[in-house]
């Protein structure tokens, strides 16, 4: 006869205050390139990921908007 034991030994979470955000350092932000999709670098890359035409668009960003990856078979009655 075991005793069921708690998979956790820290404590139950309380929801007191929120915690605030922590700021970067200036020296830290983000700068963005424009980064060109077409270079001979990025065909490249493309190349060894993508399997089709569509997969290299969703890869890039410009993939359908309501489209389903995996349609589900229906079975037919016979």
């Amino acid at each position: 006869s075991r005793k069921s034991r708690s998979h956790s030994s820290r404590p139950a979470k309380t929801t007191g205050s929120p915690k605030t955000p922590k700021k970067r350092s200036s020296s830290a932000k983000s700068t963005k390139t424009d980064v060109d999709i077409l270079s001979p670098a990025a065909m490249e890359n493309i190349y060894y990921i993508a399997h089709n035409a569509v997969d290299c668009l969703e890869f890039r960003g410009f993939g359908w908007p309501h489209s389903n990856k995996k349609k589900k078979k229906k079975k037919g009655t016979k």
